[in-house]
């Protein structure tokens, strides 16, 4: 066989190959110049409602945000945020408007149910879980604080809990932090794990009472008010039976987690599935929905997006958005059995 015959039949061999790869590349610059143009559209289209539903939703990520910023710029962003979300509460919970039951007013059987239902909305579908026992309710921590994340399925298991779900923020530029740097401040059963004294957090957390307290305190005060177990997040979506109000869309579709209490001392926990197919996510609107139906007093957002998860009887209860599963987060609200 001669040379020119050996190029020839090596030519005609990989002519499918090269042809199969000339249409992938087509079609991934056909799929990136749609994906750029609906963005575009999006952004620059008549919609105020559907503009600021992509920029609340992508600007919860800790990836996408690019997709907001690089094409309007951080201050229209900012603008647009503003334009929909919630109003920020200026009071904090009245601790003595909720009434803790005890066992000698309350049955045993009841004092220890816990109940897990299904919600759903017409972008979403999520768990509640209903504690009725709020002493049961203590945050968790990882246990490599300020190295490393811990799983809120690990931690459950670790802490003997029957269950929990994420809680409190924590450093993640980028998307790849590695969960061990809490946001704000951190209390255990009393003492300040992460956090300083004097510094000024959203607080989300118990006190000696079992008493769910949101507020913007320093740690001292919250060491002097008596508050055990507490994480830092927000926004707060009910303080003292009056829901906050919504603005614009109200917030992004994302997953959501989210703790509250009842008059009568029920913990009430739901998480949101979101960034799915058969769940889109929930707004900050959505969620304030679902608890004020749930009757609740007092709630607050935690942490979302693919650190939201619910974990009960040592397993995954929801069906989380993180390739791998859940993330490693520092904080859970766990709950002892």
């Amino acid at each position: 066989m001669t040379q020119e015959l050996v190029i020839k039949t090596k030519k005609k061999r990989f002519r499918p190959i090269i042809t199969v790869l000339n249409i992938f590349l087509i079609t991934l610059v056909w799929i990136l110049i749609t994906l750029l143009g609906t963005v575009l559209l999006i952004l620059h289209g008549p919609s105020n409602y559907i503009r600021g539903l992509f920029v609340t939703t992508v600007m919860e990520t800790s990836a996408a945000k690019f997709l907001a910023t690089g094409f309007l710029g951080e201050e229209r962003v900012e603008e647009i945020l503003s334009q929909n979300t919630i109003v920020t509460f200026e009071e904090s919970t009245n601790t003595d408007l909720i009434d803790i039951p005890t066992e000698e007013n309350i049955v045993e059987e009841e004092l220890n149910s816990i109940k897990i239902e299904d919600v759903s909305g017409s972008t979403f579908k999520g768990k509640m879980m209903i504690i009725r026992d709020p002493s049961r309710l203590y945050v968790g921590v990882t246990k490599n604080l300020g190295a490393s994340g811990e799983r809120t399925d690990k931690m459950v298991k670790r802490e003997d809990a029957i269950g929990g779900v994420n809680a409190g923020g924590f450093v993640d530029e980028g998307g790849m932090g590695h969960g061990g740097d809490p946001l704000g401040i951190v209390i255990q059963h009393g003492k300040i794990i992460s956090g300083g004294l004097d510094i000024r957090h959203n607080l989300i957390g118990f006190d000696n009472n079992n008493v769910l307290v949101l507020g913007n305190y320093t740690g001292q005060e919250a060491l002097d008010m008596g508050i055990r177990d507490a994480v830092s997040f927000g926004p707060f979506y009910i303080i003292n039976g009056e829901p906050a109000q919504a603005i614009g869309t109200g917030g992004g579709l994302n997953p959501r987690t989210v703790i509250g209490q009842r008059k009568d001392g029920t913990v009430l926990l739901l998480v949101i599935d979101g960034r799915q197919s058969s769940s889109l996510g929930a707004t900050y609107k959505d969620c304030i929905d679902v608890m004020v139906e749930y009757g609740a007093y007092n709630a607050a957002n935690l942490d979302g997006g693919t650190s939201t998860v619910m974990v009960y009887e040592d397993k995954i209860i929801n069906s989380t958005f993180a390739l791998y599963g859940a993330r490693e987060v520092p904080t859970s609200f766990l709950i002892k059995k």
